[in-house]
C-alpha cells in the first residue's frame, strides 16, 4: 500500500514538468539575459570553468536529484533568443562546471581512501601491540596492566571500525554525487526565446 502511494506521489510530482517530443522531462530555466546565468565576475570571458551563477547551480542540482533516474533536458528560456555563440558558452559552462564538481568529488574519495588506509594501518599496529602486551602481562597482570591491555584492544578495534566505516559508509554518497554531476555535465540543453506578449494580452 505504501509503495503504491509513493508511486502515485512520484507520478503527480513528475506531471508538474513538461516533456519534450522524446519523452524527456524539461527543467525550465528562465532569464531576462544570458548574462544572468553567470557570476558577476569575468562575464566576457569565452571560457570560464566556474562561472555559473550559484543559484542556478543549486537549482539544477536539486531538480536533477528530484527527477533521478528519469531522463531530462534543461530548457533555457531567454527574453531574446541566444545566438550560437551564447548557446555554445552556456553548453561549455554547464559541461565544465559539473565536470569540475566530478573532479572535486573524486578528490574527496581519494582523501577518504587515504584516511581509511591510515586508520587501518594504525588499527592493525595497535592490535599487534595489544596481543603482545596481553601475552607479556600474562595471568598475573595488575589492575593497571589489565586496563592498559584492554584499552589497547578497544583502541585497535575502534580504529579498524573507523577505517571500514569511512570507506563503506562515506564512499556511496560520493559515488552518487559523481553520477549526478556527470548527468548534468552531459545533459542536453534546449534554447528558446520568451514568447512575445501582445498589447491586447497585456491590457487584459
Amino acid at each position: 500500500m505504501k509503495a503504491g502511494g509513493d508511486e502515485e506521489m512520484k507520478k503527480d510530482f513528475l506531471n508538474r514538468y513538461e516533456r519534450d517530443r522524446y519523452g524527456r522531462l524539461l527543467v525550465d530555466v528562465t532569464a531576462d539575459r544570458m548574462e544572468d546565468l553567470f557570476n558577476d565576475f569575468d562575464r566576457s570571458a569565452p571560457y570560464v570553468r566556474r562561472d555559473l551563477d550559484q543559484d542556478l547551480v543549486d537549482y539544477l542540482i536539486d531538480c536533477a536529484r528530484e527527477l533521478s533516474p528519469e531522463p531530462f533536458a534543461i530548457r533555457f528560456t531567454l527574453a531574446s533568443a541566444a545566438d550560437k555563440g551564447g548557446q555554445s558558452r552556456i553548453r561549455r559552462s554547464i559541461n565544465n562546471f559539473f565536470l569540475y564538481l566530478v573532479a572535486v568529488e573524486k578528490l574527496k574519495i581519494r582523501g577518504m581512501m587515504r584516511t581509511s588506509v591510515v586508520l587501518l594501518c594504525i588499527g592493525v599496529a595497535i592490535l599487534f601491540v595489544s596481543v603482545w602486551v596481553n601475552r607479556w602481562v600474562g595471568a598475573d597482570r595488575t589492575v593497571v596492566g589489565h586496563v592498559f591491555a584492554e584499552g589497547l584492544t578497544v583502541a585497535a578495534w575502534v580504529s579498524l571500525w573507523e577505517a571500514l566505516a569511512t570507506f563503506l559508509i562515506e564512499w556511496f554518497p560520493h559515488r552518487k554525487e559523481i553520477k549526478l554531476f556527470r548527468r548534468l555535465a552531459n545533459c542536453d540543453l534546449v534554447f528558446r526565446a520568451q514568447p512575445e506578449v501582445s498589447q491586447l494580452d497585456e491590457e487584459s
